[in-house]
């Protein structure tokens, strides 16, 4: 039997949870469940892939079913996190739902939201560019929109949305629930809590800048022009999927291009693509119709796919903070994974930042990790076909391992 029936959820609700599999609650679903269905406003932290989308889909859903009237917006700062959550939520309705829904995102025409719009959705999920044009359009009220949720509001922020979101706030009543998710929260979030939150729970589930605990973490100092074969060394000695973090746009097309022309199945996703195009890639990379994807930042954030074993950092990220969120694409939902750094001397003060993140005690210092003789892949070319000569010996480099237990994130 299902752990969620000791929360005050609809029968309705219960029964679909069983049917796709939600049987345990992690630990922020555990914490913001209970005051989330008693109408308090929330202000919650969590690494990725702990399970937010239920710790506030489940009480938003509890409330549309068990009322007639009122409606929820949900605020992400992209469309591929948007996307996702929608299919979430959608499979949290059950196939017997009645409570219509719109996704609002850039990037897709604006006809089909309409028609969405026109049927008078209750559940609302969006990005803030896009649902904001629709409201100054007059296509989309939220006069009744008592359920707010603003998920990675760190990165909104970050990607300057905090313009549209005040004046999207005001399209809202001034009495409602709001709950508000972010990985990190500086000062900006502390503000804007005290400003749009009233009495908020507060909500922090481990350390929002650790790793998670069963990620085997490497790193390898190497010069720009060998990152190439290097990455095609990694590629072949490791089994399953891989997503291949880079800095530009143009550098991941031109990444999984000539990985393409080397017999490795890649794919590339970044800013310019269309959303029809983005959403394919994806997909093609869910279904595992390629074993690599290469990716810019737009990658790091809200990308659920259970089955990616590897993360390699052929670029580090612009921000620290984006370096915890490109390594939480792997090890989901409980499962091992692995993350590989190449550090060029162009990128040692990127690294420190890095390393000050993860460990401020030690600021100044370079990685805490302890040498150790890396632990072997079984060989497999580009193709995903076994090796078929021998792989010669990697040298060393430092590696730390993070052990630790494991935890079921549902969504």
């Amino acid at each position: 039997m299902t752990e969620f029936k000791k929360f005050n959820l609809t029968p309705a609700l219960l029964e679909t949870l069983t049917a796709i599999g939600y049987m345990t609650p992690t630990p922020i679903q555990e914490q913001a469940i209970p005051p989330a269905l008693e109408g308090k406003d929330i202000l919650g932290s969590a690494q990725t892939g702990t399970g937010k989308t239920a710790a506030f889909g489940l009480p938003l859903i509890t409330k549309l079913q068990t009322s007639h009237r009122g409606s929820a917006l949900i605020l992400t700062p992209t469309r591929e996190l948007a996307s996702q959550v929608m299919d979430v939520l959608r499979k949290m309705l059950g196939k017997y739902n009645t409570i219509q829904t719109a996704l609002l995102i850039g990037g897709e025409s604006m006809g089909p939201q309409f028609i969405q719009l026109r049927n008078r959705p209750r559940l609302i999920v969006g990005t803030p560019g896009r649902v904001f044009d629709h409201l100054e359009r007059g296509t989309l009220m939220l006069h009744d929109a008592g359920f707010l949720v603003l998920d990675e509001t760190d990165r909104m922020l970050d990607m300057g949305f905090s313009i549209q979101l005040e004046k999207i706030l005001k399209f809202l009543p001034k009495v409602r629930q709001t709950l508000l998710f972010s990985a990190t929260m500086p000062s900006n979030i502390m503000q804007l809590s005290q400003k749009y939150l009233t009495n908020p729970v507060r909500i922090e589930v481990g350390s929002t800048v650790a790793t998670a605990q069963n990620i085997d973490l490497s790193y390898e100092h190497v010069d720009s022009d060998k990152k190439y074969s290097r990455l095609t060394e990694e590629l072949n000695q490791r089994e399953g999927t891989i997503i291949v973090f880079v800095k530009t746009k143009r550098g991941a097309e031109r990444l999984a291009f000539k990985l393409a022309r080397q017999k490795f199945s890649a794919e590339a996703i970044h800013g310019d693509l269309k959303q029809s195009a983005r959403d394919r890639v994806i997909e093609g990379f869910r279904d595992k119709k390629y074993r690599i994807l290469v990716a810019t930042d737009i990658a790091a954030r809200g990308l659920d796919i259970p089955h990616i074993e590897h993360v390699i950092n052929f670029d580090l990220p612009q921000a620290p903070e984006d370096y915890i969120h490109r390594i939480g694409r792997t090890a989901r939902a409980g499962a091992q994974g692995f993350a590989i750094s190449f550090i060029s001397p162009e990128d040692m003060l990127k690294w420190r930042e890095i390393q000050r993140m993860l460990n401020p005690k030690a600021a100044g210092a370079p990685a805490q990790h302890e040498p150790r003789e890396p632990k072997p892949h079984r060989g497999q070319a580009g193709n995903g076909a076994e090796g078929d000569k021998p792989k010669r010996r990697r040298r060393p480099f430092f590696r730390r391992k993070q052990g630790g237990g494991e935890q079921r994130a549902s969504a």
